[in-house]
């Protein structure tokens, strides 16, 4: 095989677990996978079966437990860690999640600023007693 003269190794290692930083295990894998599988399982309960925990916390341990699978999914099947070969994919992913941060929080203000100062007209939208009998007199008797 040329190719390990290009990047140092062979990929031989990769899924044996002797590897080099960010190479893995089918252990690692498996355990990556059923901590995915209880994760998803534990955003899923508390929907699907109602009072379970309170209705105001269902969002808050949704988000969290989707944070958690985020995690999971980065240590154990891309591979990120803190190692200094894994520096420049630790760094893209910060720019990554920051372009989509300003994407979606620019977003949302200018969809507010939008709403805020987009024109109203002057009739209400719901008219009152009075003004429902103003503002549409119904059928002419004479016709």
């Amino acid at each position: 095989m040329a190719s390990p003269a290009l990047h140092g190794h062979s990929h031989e290692t990769h899924i044996e677990g002797s590897g080099g930083a960010g190479h893995a295990s089918y252990g690692a894998y498996g355990i990556g996978f059923a901590l995915s599988v209880i994760l998803t399982v534990a955003a899923f309960y508390p929907v699907m079966v109602p009072g379970t925990i309170p209705a105001s916390w269902v969002f808050s341990t949704i988000a969290v437990l989707a944070v958690v699978q985020i995690f999971v999914h980065l240590v154990c099947f891309l591979h990120m860690s803190a190692a200094s070969e894994q520096r420049w994919n630790v760094v893209a992913f910060g720019f990554a999640i920051l372009v989509v941060f300003i994407l979606i929080i620019g977003s949302l203000w200018i969809m507010h600023n939008v709403s805020e100062n987009m024109m109203t007209p002057e009739v209400p939208a719901v008219p009152t007693a009075t003004g429902a009998q103003d503002a549409n007199p119904g059928p002419k008797s004479g016709m």
